[in-house]
């Protein structure tokens, strides 16, 4: 597929994530946002179909679920016996 140049203003703490998720995959930081650009799109479609919802509907539906995702504490582990005295 061709690729089209672009510039775009991003939230520097967005793009800081960006960068970090490149390096840690060895990837380009282009590469990253184009993955998630997809994902979050696919998502959206995804929800619009099955919900019968319009474009802005679903867009709304979509950013409530991945900021409660986001919200939510993660598991707590509980301390294994080995390290027990």
């Amino acid at each position: 597929m061709a690729k089209v140049k672009t510039t775009l203003s991003i939230d520097e703490g967005l793009m800081r994530q960006v960068r970090v998720r490149a390096a840690r995959t060895g990837r380009r930081d282009s590469e990253v946002l184009e993955a998630a650009l997809r994902e979050g799109l696919g998502v959206i479609d995804r929800i619009r179909a099955k919900a019968a919802l319009g474009e802005e509907a679903a867009h709304d539906l979509a950013h409530r679920a991945v900021h409660e995702g986001r919200l939510k504490p993660p598991p707590r582990k509980s301390p294994s016996r080995s390290s027990r005295s």
